[in-house]
């Protein structure tokens, strides 16, 4: 039985920290991305995020989430286009210069702009290229819907996994 959310209490206490919950997800692997975009006045913005998601094949929608806080998040609030980018696994330092603060994260990077004018990262497992459709404002996060205009993959290549607070590089394809 399920029963409405307005009957359903919450504990006035969680029974654990926001450390026992982050280890906790920690558990659950996932590839990693480099988001990017250009701003409304052409700025280059990009991040590192592990928070992907197939939404629906029709229309073709995907997801990710940024915290609140982030440094991007006015960049990415604007931009009307953005690209997802599946990190191969010989793209680790890649994925390490991207999640780093204080820096130009483009510098040195390889990249080119896509079809949508966002920049793609050259040599990812595979690039989504999106039309920002909505967002969604959750806890701490914001979670931006994209509308996929274009993808594509890279056959053969190994891609970089995240797990436990590190990243993995070998593994079978």
């Amino acid at each position: 039985m399920t029963l409405p959310l307005d009957t359903v209490s919450e504990p006035e206490t969680l029974p654990f920290t926001t450390d026992d919950l982050r280890s906790a997800l920690g558990q659950f692997a996932t590839g990693v991305t480099i988001v990017t975009a250009r701003d409304d006045e052409g700025r280059l913005v990009g991040l590192t995020a592990n928070s992907f998601n197939s939404v629906s094949l029709s229309p073709p929608l995907v997801l990710w989430s940024l915290a609140r806080h982030s440094s991007t998040m006015a960049g990415f609030l604007s931009a009307r286009h953005y690209a997802i980018n599946i990190l191969a696994a010989d793209q680790r330092p890649l994925a390490e210069r991207f999640a780093r603060r204080g820096i130009d994260r483009f510098d040195g990077a390889p990249w080119h702009p896509g079809l949508t004018g966002a920049p793609v990262i050259d040599g990812a497992v595979a690039v989504f290229e999106c039309t920002h459709r909505s967002q969604y404002d959750e806890g701490d996060h914001v979670i931006f819907v994209g509308q996929v205009q274009h993808c594509r993959r890279r056959l053969g290549a190994a891609p970089l996994v995240f797990h436990g607070g590190r990243f993995f590089t070998d593994l079978p394809i």
